[in-house]
């Protein structure tokens, strides 16, 4: 089969792998359709070590090739749909509700490319594949299913550790696919004020789309000011970090009320130094501010609940996909990605168009 690798820092391309055998609990997927993350793209500049020429990719879909000996409820030819993170579900960290964080491992969960391969392949292996392969409802394209399997969700349990309650405030900073996405999530939360900050036109209008009541464009404005000037001065009763950088990181707190709760979900990695927390709109430690950081919760249950709300209509992301390659085309797609060049957002890449 071809895989779209990391050959090591800095390089990537597509090589031949045999196809993955599955052990008793695993499952073969033959891949359909799967995503760019720009995980991928830390990946490749070093921000993650991984091995050389591991598989990159973590957001796929496909139908059953192959199942392990003792994995019941599953059928070959079944259209299935992994999270990008894949636990045990059976240790400690994963009984206690943190799923990401499998067998007590910092992000442990996270079996695609950080401790195997990955799913930008023709072929990918799911690792306890019960408990983390959800078959896909007939009215879902694979379009519509990928989107369960990183973005919605990382964004959506950004939303949930806001712990928004019905007409509270939040700022979201940042409009990528995860800060888009985390804009969805708590409109359906009943956010009564979404401030979303982003200065790309193209990605201000999907805000406004998807709930976004203010769009605040950072290169305009100072956006912490005017964040409190939309606030009356009093700040958000959450705010959502959604860009991994020592900046947006700071003017959270800056904007968040005592009281408030700050929500972590960008990735820090390509700005290793220890991150500060001003201190005076911290209160110096004292102003019961909360601050909570993760990721995708992964797992059958998960995603079937971002399946019912796609079909039944209540998210539609699919306006993110900017752009549409061929697994042909991976590198290209690749590339976009790590420049943004052409405004893309979200690569879709569809596998059975290569084999055509």
């Amino acid at each position: 089969m071809r895989a779209f690798v990391l050959r090591r820092v800095g390089e990537v391309g597509v090589i031949d792998k045999p196809i993955p055998e599955p052990g008793p609990n695993d499952v073969v997927v033959r891949t359909t359709a799967a995503m760019v993350c720009t995980t991928d793209v830390h990946t490749m500049r070093g921000a993650i070590p991984v091995a050389p020429n591991v598989t990159l990719g973590h957001e796929a879909v496909g139908v059953v090739h192959a199942l392990g000996s003792a994995v019941e409820g599953l059928v070959e030819g079944q259209r299935v749909a992994a999270a990008g993170i894949t636990p045990c579900f059976q240790c400690d960290s994963c009984q206690r509700g943190f799923s990401s964080q499998c067998h007590g491992r910092m992000l442990g969960g996270a079996r695609f490319t950080v401790q195997g391969d990955g799913n930008l392949a023709e072929y990918f292996l799911v690792n306890n594949a019960q408990a983390n392969l959800a078959p896909i409802p007939e009215t879902l394209s694979d379009h519509l299913a990928l989107y369960a399997t990183d973005m919605l969700s990382t964004g959506f349990v950004a939303a949930e550790h806001a712990e928004l309650e019905l007409g509270e405030t939040v700022a979201i900073f940042a409009q990528g696919a995860v800060g888009l996405s985390a804009t969805i999530g708590c409109r359906l939360r009943g956010a009564g004020f979404v401030i979303a900050v982003e200065s790309i036109p193209a990605r201000q209008e999907l805000a406004r789309r998807f709930g976004a009541d203010v769009v605040v464009d950072h290169t305009r404005c100072d956006p912490v000011r005017r964040i409190l000037e939309l606030t009356d001065g009093q700040g958000v009763d959450a705010a959502i970090e959604a860009l991994g950088t020592p900046q947006t990181w700071e003017a959270t707190f800056r904007v968040t009320k005592p009281g408030g709760r700050i929500s972590n979900v960008g990735y820090h990695g390509e700005v290793p130094e220890p991150l500060r927390i001003p201190l005076e709109p911290f209160g110096y430690g004292m102003s019961d501010k909360q601050i909570y950081g993760g990721f995708n919760r992964g797992g059958r249950g998960w995603l079937r609940r971002i399946f019912r709300l796609l079909e039944t209509g209540k998210v539609d992301p699919t306006p993110m996909t900017t752009h549409e390659f061929s697994f042909d085309e991976i590198e290209r797609a690749f590339q976009m990605m790590a420049s943004k060049h052409g405004g893309i957002i979200k690569p879709l890449i569809r596998f059975d168009a290569a084999r055509a």
